[in-house]
């Protein structure tokens, strides 16, 4: 994926535009990124196809592993979950779907603490005063089982997603079509056991079968998946990206709002920076809210 803006706008005017059309703060750089791509396909197309839903309902994302596991534990199937693990470690070589497993088996305390310190730049305060409203943990995080996981996205992560992809292509008159979100595609696929969508390390795993021989084989057995992602650690350390971020990071505005620590973000950015972290996905969250707080609430 890579960043086209056209030279008429800048990137100020960009993201105030794109912060007003949504109305909320966005918690990663793809929506904005899609923003852009829309802007495009406006020169080009009426129509655009968009493959939102398959991920939900057929354990696109990685940490899906981590609640098959968890299924496969609590119905005591320690055959197949200890071959689906040896699987899981050969296809990717990493340790991501396992530390999702044990992640989901805490309680719902402990899973929002460690979310929490995870993010030890925000104010103790903040974090205290609103960690127990957050249902998050209780309800995306505490599924338990693969259907139960996918319901739970519906409810929880799609709706936004579809609601960010309808601003996108409104705001440039572009109508996004999402077929895999056909109401018989999705109950027949919500109602197909877990075995079939999560197998030998794969996932996707029945419309991986369905595309046999009709897609070329590296791309249906691709096992690296990632969402609309962008090289969102490069764009923060270029000279337009610092200029606006600094403004933030050391604005009056964002010191007296009390929810980040301004002396670990600006530390955290630093270390961005010289490419000792790659942390653009909490540079965002904070400079979008921000920026959010600008248009609505000041």
């Amino acid at each position: 994926m890579f960043y086209v803006t056209p030279t008429e706008i800048s990137l100020e005017k960009d993201l105030k535009t794109f912060v007003k059309i949504h109305g909320e703060p966005i918690p990663s750089t793809s929506p904005y990124a899609q923003f852009t791509v829309m802007r495009l396909a406006k020169e080009k197309v009426k129509v655009v196809l968009d493959g939102q839903g398959a991920d939900e309902f057929l354990a696109g994302y990685h940490y899906f592993f981590g609640f098959y596991f968890k299924e496969l534990l609590q119905n005591r199937n320690i055959k197949t979950l200890s071959k689906e693990i040896f699987h899981y470690l050969n296809q990717h070589r990493n340790l991501y779907g396992i530390k999702n497993f044990i992640f989901f088996l805490l309680n719902e305390r402990l899973r929002t603490d460690l979310r929490i310190s995870e993010r030890g730049y925000l104010k103790k305060e903040f974090a205290t005063r609103y960690k127990h409203s957050n249902s998050i943990s209780k309800s995306l995080y505490g599924s338990i089982n693969l259907t139960d996981a996918f319901i739970s996205h519906f409810e929880h992560k799609l709706e936004h997603l579809l609601k960010w992809e309808d601003l996108n292509s409104m705001f440039f008159s572009i109508e996004s079509r999402v077929p895999f979100l056909d109401y018989r595609l999705v109950e027949r696929s919500l109602a197909t056991s877990s075995e079939l969508i999560i197998k030998n390390g794969m996932t996707k795993y029945i419309l991986r079968e369905a595309m046999k021989g009709i897609i070329p084989e590296p791309i249906r057995m691709r096992h690296d998946k990632v969402g609309f992602d962008t090289p969102q650690d490069e764009w923060f350390r270029t000279q337009q990206w610092q200029k606006i971020i600094t403004e933030v990071l050391y604005s009056r505005s964002l010191q007296n709002r009390n929810i980040v620590d301004l002396d670990k973000v600006k530390s955290i950015y630093n270390k961005h920076l010289s490419k000792k972290v790659n942390a653009a996905s909490e540079i965002w969250k904070i400079i979008h809210m921000e920026l959010w707080y600008r248009q609505f609430i000041d």
